[in-house]
């Protein structure tokens, strides 16, 4: 079983020293696009879609996107791999989950990743941690760019790029911006924040994205939108909505040291010491937990562990990580008790 590869350097979404870092965890813009006189990925046959990823994967090398290019074969990846490379966000669960010839390439030290044969022919995600839409956007542009000078992308005059899912239509563009808002949950402010995202064309979706639920008080705020918007204009209506969240986040975090101060100090301690001496930790739960020690951290309640550690313990955490760590497939029981004896080994008291 392959190992998890190191974090730093690597990964650079996951550290905390991003813009907004005390609020936002990462921003992922992701560009939908297809290769003209092509068939949209579902219609093709395993022999035209092999010719077709041979073409990208020319094309990306062509390209010279950065140095440090990585190409995975997803059909010849186990399962266990295609989940690590999800849980990492390089993937979606759709490349991770399908049939038929598709893959993946990425640059850890550009920090960007590009689906092949996925829902759409090509979809380019650039990922940045804290709150970097534009950053994330500019590079995201820079590679299709190159690409575009290579690959005819299917385009119309009247409505712009075609996509597989009328949805994307338009920019292609969908900028996501995942969000820690524990204070936001507990005072029950997540009403008014899906209301006024949604009133400017913007969508709340869980800590997996859409269709799933804000685990670990982590929620994702992304454009709906592609069609009869400028990627300009799609920016600015994000990143002016998510100034506004980051700083209502703050507020009640204030309201609640102020009013509940010994509760929210409960919350934190009593979740620190669960972590410490627990036996077994389903992953739903750990994400609560290590949700209420990342609000410690920002809090200044628990001063001497970092913002890079804590979206480290979540990331490896998972799943897929866990199985890779220990070196052996486990079934969820044997998940939950290794995941147990791990984060006891990362909370013991000397470590803090």
């Amino acid at each position: 079983m392959r190992e998890p590869e190191a974090y730093s350097g690597q990964d650079g979404w996951t550290r905390g020293n991003g813009p907004e870092a005390d609020v936002v965890l990462s921003t992922r813009v992701r560009l939908a696009r297809n290769v003209a006189d092509f068939h949209f990925p579902a219609r093709l046959d395993d022999e035209t879609r092999t010719r077709l990823q041979a073409r990208m994967i020319t094309a990306i090398d062509d390209a010279k996107l950065a140095d440090d290019v990585r190409h995975e074969d997803l059909t010849q990846s186990n399962a266990l791999h295609r989940q690590l490379l999800w849980e990492r966000n390089l993937i979606s669960r759709e490349a991770m989950q399908s049939k038929g010839v598709r893959g993946v390439s990425w640059s850890p030290a550009k920090q960007f990743s590009i689906m092949t044969n996925e829902e759409d022919h090509l979809r380019i995600q650039a990922l940045r941690a804290g709150l970097a839409t534009a950053e994330a956007l500019a590079c995201a542009l820079e590679v299709d760019t190159r690409l575009d000078a290579r690959l005819e992308y299917s385009w119309s005059p009247q409505l712009g790029y075609l996509t597989a899912c009328p949805t994307n239509v338009g920019t292609g563009l969908r900028i996501s911006v995942m969000l820690h808002v524990p204070a936001l949950v507990q005072t029950r402010q997540l009403d008014k924040v899906n209301k006024a995202t949604a009133e400017v064309g913007l969508t709340v979706r869980g800590y997996h994205g859409e269709g799933s639920k804000a685990l670990g008080d982590v929620i994702q705020i992304s454009n709906q939108r592609t069609l009869g918007s400028s990627e300009a204009e799609l920016l600015e209506t994000v990143q002016t909505m998510l100034v506004k969240v980051v700083e209502y986040e703050r507020l009640m975090r204030e309201k609640l040291l102020a009013e509940s101060k010994t509760s929210v100090e409960d919350h934190i301690w009593r979740s620190v010491g669960t972590l410490r001496h627990a036996r077994k930790l389903a992953m739903e739960e750990t994400l609560g937990l290590l949700s209420a020690v990342r609000l410690g951290i920002n809090l200044k309640l628990l001063p001497t562990m970092g913002l890079d550690a804590m979206n480290e313990l979540v990331v490896l955490s998972q799943p897929a990580h866990q199985q890779s760590l220990h070196g052996k497939a486990m079934d969820a029981d044997d998940r939950d008790i290794a995941r147990a004896a791990w984060l006891r080994d990362r909370f013991k008291p000397e470590s803090n």
